[in-house]
């Protein structure tokens, strides 16, 4: 016999398997990103809007990185929705305000999608 109780603690156990294969994908992607010499500015930056996955430097600019990780990178994709692409843009306008040349920093929006397999593909300028 299955109990309400044992049907949420089930759920709890696989919100929490996601979001530690979230936090794995985030760590694959910001390790790509060094790799490729990009300096981390911030790691889930936090603001009033929302948050950022990750931050990079490029140059005199920043990258504003969302992960997204699914099974496969088509199904990732699909889990980029208009409202969460709104809170990262107003996200990114706090973090900016946080930097040296404000809103007039150079500013690129990167998908990274991370398959079941742990394989990344980045989407640079995916959003503007």
């Amino acid at each position: 016999m299955v109990t309400h109780d044992m049907v949420g603690n089930g759920r709890q156990a696989t919100g929490r398997c996601g979001y530690h294969a979230g936090l794995a994908a985030e760590d694959g992607v910001a390790l790509d990103y060094a790799r490729r010499g990009y300096p981390q500015l911030a790691r889930r930056w936090r603001g009033q809007a929302g948050e950022i996955d990750l931050v990079v430097q490029d140059g005199d600019g920043v990258v504003m990185v969302e992960v997204k990780k699914s099974r496969s990178f088509a199904r990732a994709a699909d889990r980029l929705s208009q409202r969460q692409i709104g809170r990262l843009m107003q996200a990114a306008e706090e973090f900016l305000s946080t930097q040296p040349r404000g809103s007039l920093t150079d500013v690129r929006f990167d998908v990274a999608l991370v398959n079941a397999r742990g394989e990344i593909k980045v989407i640079e300028n995916a959003l503007y």
